[in-house]
C-alpha cells in the first residue's frame, strides 16, 4: 500500500491510526485488544513509530509484521534515523521491504536519553537527509512530519517550513502534521507552506485528551500550546474521575475534527497512545454525522 495514492484516490477523507510497539508480553497483550478494537473501524492505514536511537528497532518491526502478516492490515513503518549509520537503515529497510511494505515515515528521532548513547558517525542529521537516502535506494512511498506551531529546534515557524520543502524535494509525498489544539494553526500552516511551493497532501494530526498529566507532559516535549480556553477547562477537571477526563478529550477533539472536515481536509491522522476508547468514539461519531466514510 502507497499512501501518497492512497491520498490521492480515495473520495473522502483519508483515516489513519497511530501505535507505538509493545514493549514486553503484558503490553502486547493490551496491544491486541486495542487493535481487535479499532481494527473493525477499517482505517484506510495504520502507522508504527520507531524508538529514539533504534531503541524498538526490532520491536517495531515485529509489530509492523504481527499487523500485516496476522492482522491483514495496511501499514506504514516509521524510520528514525538519529544515530544510526547507514548499514542499518538498509538493514531496517530491507526487512520491511522483504515483508511487503511500501511506504516508510521518516523522521530525524529524538536523541536517546541514555547518557552513555553514541551516535554512529555517518548517522543521519536531519530527516531530509534520511530522505534523500532512501530515495536513492529504494521505491517506498515516503512520507515526513511538519510542525504547524513549529518544531521546537528551529530557528522559526518560516525556517522550519524551508526545512519541509527540502524533505519534500527530497522524495517525500505527504506530510502528517504533529498535533495541534487551535486549527487556526493547522491552516496558516498549509497557506504558508503552499506559498512556498510544498504541494503534497498535509495531513493533520490529531492527540485527544487522555489524561491531565499525559496532555501537559506531550505539550511540553512535543510543543503543541494548550489553548486558554481549554487550559481553564483542564483545570476545572483536576479533581475529576479519569473518565470525565477522557469524555472532554472526546468533546474536544470531535469539535476540532469537525471543524477540520468542514473545510475539506484531506485526512486526519489519530495519535491512538496504543488506547482504544477515544478514537473509537471520535470516529462513530464523525461517521454518523456523515462527515467521513
Amino acid at each position: 500500500m502507497r499512501v501518497d495514492q492512497v491520498y490521492g484516490q480515495k473520495k473522502g477523507p483519508v483515516v489513519s491510526f497511530e501505535f507505538f510497539p509493545p514493549r514486553d508480553e503484558k503490553s502486547q497483550s493490551s496491544f491486541d485488544a486495542v487493535i481487535d478494537e479499532l481494527a473493525p473501524l477499517k482505517p484506510d492505514y495504520l502507522s508504527v513509530t520507531f524508538g529514539a536511537g533504534g531503541s524498538t528497532k526490532d520491536g517495531s518491526y515485529q509489530t509492523v509484521k504481527h499487523l500485516t502478516a496476522d492482522a491483514n492490515l495496511p501499514v506504514v513503518a516509521y524510520v528514525a534515523g538519529y544515530g544510526l549509520g547507514p548499514a542499518t537503515i538498509v538493514d531496517v529497510l530491507d526487512k520491511y521491504r522483504a515483508i511487503g511494505i511500501e511506504t516508510i515515515f521518516v523522521i530525524r528521532g529524538d536523541q536517546p536519553r541514555e547518557p552513555d548513547f553514541v551516535p554512529h558517525p555517518e548517522s543521519f542529521t536531519y530527516a531530509s537527509d534520511l530522505i534523500a537516502f532512501i530515495s536513492e535506494q529504494y521505491d517506498f512511498s515516503l512520507g515526513c512530519a511538519g510542525y504547524p506551531e513549529g518544531h521546537l529546534q528551529a530557528e522559526s515557524l518560516e525556517k522550519d517550513i524551508e526545512h519541509l520543502k527540502l524533505k519534500v524535494d527530497n522524495g517525500a509525498r505527504y506530510v502528517v502534521t504533529q498535533y495541534f489544539y487551535d486549527n487556526v494553526f493547522y491552516f496558516d500552516y498549509v497557506e504558508k507552506c503552499r506559498a512556498a511551493g510544498i504541494t503534497v497532501p498535509i495531513i493533520p494530526g490529531i492527540m485527544p485528551v487522555y489524561t491531565l498529566k499525559m496532555t501537559r507532559m506531550l505539550s511540553k516535549v512535543c510543543g503543541s500550546s494548550i489553548p486558554a480556553s481549554m487550559e481553564t477547562i483542564l483545570a476545572d477537571l483536576v479533581n475529576a474521575p479519569p473518565d470525565k477526563v477522557v469524555d472532554f478529550g472526546i468533546e474536544k477533539a470531535v469539535e476540532q475534527c469537525r471543524g477540520l472536515l468542514e473545510q475539506g481536509v484531506p485526512g486526519l491522522h489519530f495519535y491512538t497512545m496504543d488506547r482504544s476508547r477515544s478514537t473509537r468514539e471520535i470516529l462513530t461519531r464523525l461517521r454518523n454525522e456523515g462527515l467521513i466514510q
